[in-house]
Protein backbone atom coordinates (compact mmCIF):
# COMPACT_ATOMS: atom_id res chain seq x y z
CA UNK A 1 0.00 0.00 0.00
CA UNK A 2 1.21 3.46 -0.81
CA UNK A 3 2.41 5.49 2.20
CA UNK A 4 0.73 8.63 0.85
CA UNK A 5 -2.69 6.98 1.15
CA UNK A 6 -2.13 6.27 4.85
CA UNK A 7 -1.22 9.83 5.80
CA UNK A 8 -3.67 12.74 5.54
CA UNK A 9 -2.91 15.21 2.77
CA UNK A 10 -1.64 17.95 5.07
CA UNK A 11 0.98 15.54 6.45
CA UNK A 12 1.99 14.21 3.04
CA UNK A 13 5.19 16.25 2.82
CA UNK A 14 6.47 15.40 6.32
CA UNK A 15 9.24 12.89 6.79
CA UNK A 16 9.00 10.25 9.55
CA UNK A 17 11.58 12.03 11.70
CA UNK A 18 9.59 15.28 11.53
CA UNK A 19 6.45 13.41 12.64
CA UNK A 20 8.39 12.01 15.62
CA UNK A 21 9.58 15.49 16.57
CA UNK A 22 6.01 16.82 16.40
CA UNK A 23 4.79 13.91 18.57
CA UNK A 24 7.50 14.62 21.17
CA UNK A 25 6.59 18.31 21.26
CA UNK A 26 2.91 17.42 21.75
CA UNK A 27 3.89 15.04 24.55
CA UNK A 28 5.93 17.76 26.25
CA UNK A 29 3.22 20.39 25.90
CA UNK A 30 0.23 18.33 27.03
CA UNK A 31 1.88 15.70 29.19
CA UNK A 32 1.38 11.94 29.13
CA UNK A 33 -1.79 11.95 31.21
CA UNK A 34 -3.66 14.55 29.17
CA UNK A 35 -3.09 12.98 25.74
CA UNK A 36 -5.52 10.02 26.22
CA UNK A 37 -8.23 12.50 27.23
CA UNK A 38 -7.53 14.59 24.15
CA UNK A 39 -7.61 11.54 21.87
CA UNK A 40 -10.83 10.29 23.51
CA UNK A 41 -12.47 13.67 22.89
CA UNK A 42 -11.20 13.69 19.33
CA UNK A 43 -12.59 10.18 18.77
CA UNK A 44 -15.99 11.19 20.15
CA UNK A 45 -16.00 14.23 17.90
CA UNK A 46 -15.15 12.19 14.82
CA UNK A 47 -17.78 9.57 15.75
CA UNK A 48 -20.41 12.30 16.15
CA UNK A 49 -19.44 13.81 12.81
CA UNK A 50 -19.76 10.41 11.08
CA UNK A 51 -23.17 9.78 12.70
CA UNK A 52 -24.34 13.19 11.52
CA UNK A 53 -23.03 12.53 8.04
CA UNK A 54 -24.76 9.13 7.91
CA UNK A 55 -27.99 10.70 9.16
CA UNK A 56 -27.78 13.35 6.47
CA UNK A 57 -27.13 10.70 3.81
CA UNK A 58 -30.17 8.71 4.98
CA UNK A 59 -32.27 11.87 4.90
CA UNK A 60 -31.17 12.64 1.36
CA UNK A 61 -31.78 9.07 0.14
CA UNK A 62 -35.20 8.73 1.81
CA UNK A 63 -38.06 8.71 -0.72
CA UNK A 64 -40.16 11.86 -0.90
CA UNK A 65 -43.72 11.57 0.45
CA UNK A 66 -46.64 13.11 -1.35
CA UNK A 67 -48.76 15.51 0.73
CA UNK A 68 -51.47 13.64 2.62
CA UNK A 69 -49.78 10.28 2.12
CA UNK A 70 -48.79 8.46 5.31
CA UNK A 71 -46.02 5.92 5.50
CA UNK A 72 -45.12 3.56 8.32
CA UNK A 73 -42.29 5.87 9.39
CA UNK A 74 -44.65 8.84 9.68
CA UNK A 75 -47.30 6.98 11.62
CA UNK A 76 -44.79 5.39 14.01
CA UNK A 77 -43.04 8.72 14.52
CA UNK A 78 -46.31 10.36 15.52
CA UNK A 79 -46.96 7.60 18.06
CA UNK A 80 -50.37 6.71 16.65
CA UNK A 81 -51.31 3.29 15.33
CA UNK A 82 -52.94 3.35 11.92
CA UNK A 83 -54.52 -0.11 12.37
CA UNK A 84 -56.49 0.74 15.54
Amino acid sequence: MNFVLLVPLFLGNLKPMEIVVIAVVILLVFGGRKIPELMRGLGKGIRGFKEGLNGMTEEINRPVEKPGEKTDATSSASGKDVDK
